[in-house]
């Protein structure tokens, strides 16, 4: 079973305690920026343009991931102190993707790039991301789902739970080694590997919400539910359209031609 007795600090800077959730999803996303930025020189584009993106999108990502919350959440927070202070938890990543995809999107059409090609290279290292950021609700003993006794649950003031940040750690990174695989070897046009994404990951939230017990609620429906029900929609007609191209074929109002996109 697992347990964790801390207090949720890594360790101590300058006198402020800084806590596990925090350098997890930190890792996490670092280690997606790199992965993307060499996945985008690999298709022929310029790796350091995704370092310029990441300053926008990780800030941006984690202000949305956080108003997201709040909004479903509101009676947790009491001052604005409570909103901004991060430490103790609170993010909920449909607002994360959802503020990152915007920035994405403002940003390629400036630079006159194509928005699913360039969503295609870093797609995969999101549910990367999610895998390890995942294991800070377990060191701050959130996320865990009803009481079960098995011997893989995670144990809080005693009583054993569905440890349901396990899941979904475990289904994010088999999500994330399949899309890889796909990227690299499977895909036909820009943006499968995006629809895929959404299709999967709707799968696997939608379940793996049905067993927790902190769901953010929207009268009687769990809302990361909904929405992971739209993605899956959402992604399986995106999938099927896009397939329906031939392979490499430029998609309308998706970026420039060929040349530009390689600058």
């Amino acid at each position: 079973m697992f347990e964790y007795r801390g207090d949720g600090v890594a360790f101590n800077l300058f006198g402020i305690d800084v806590r596990w959730y925090g350098v997890l999803i930190v890792l996490g996303m670092m280690l997606a920026v790199y992965l993307t930025s060499k996945e985008v020189e690999r298709r022929g584009m310029n790796g350091d343009l995704i370092y310029d993106l990441a300053l926008w999108v990780l800030p941006l990502g984690v202000v949305g991931a956080r108003l997201w919350y709040v909004l479903f959440e509101p009676q947790r927070f009491h001052s604005l102190y409570d909103v901004i202070n991060l430490r103790s938890g609170g993010l909920a990543i449909q607002g994360g993707i959802m503020a990152g995809l915007l920035v994405v999107f403002v940003f390629v059409k400036r630079h006159e790039l194509s928005f699913l090609r360039l969503v295609d290279c870093g797609i995969p290292f999101l549910p990367l991301a999610q895998s390890i950021g995942r294991w800070g609700n377990f060191f701050n003993n959130e996320a865990y789902g009803y009481e079960a006794n098995v011997p893989w649950a995670v144990v809080i003031d005693g009583v054993p739970h569905h440890p349901t940040f396990f899941y979904e750690s475990m289904g994010d990174f088999l999500i994330f080694l399949f899309l890889w695989w796909f990227l690299r070897h499977r895909v036909k046009v820009d943006g499968q590997t995006t629809a895929l994404y959404f299709i999967l990951y709707g799968v696997l939230r939608f379940f793996v919400e049905g067993f927790r017990t902190d769901s953010l609620y929207f009268g009687p429906l769990r809302v990361a539910q909904v929405l992971a029900l739209i993605g899956l929609i959402v992604g399986v007609v995106l999938f099927i359209i896009l397939s329906r191209r031939p392979a490499n074929a430029h998609i309308p109002g998706d970026g420039v031609s060929s040349a530009k996109r390689r600058n």
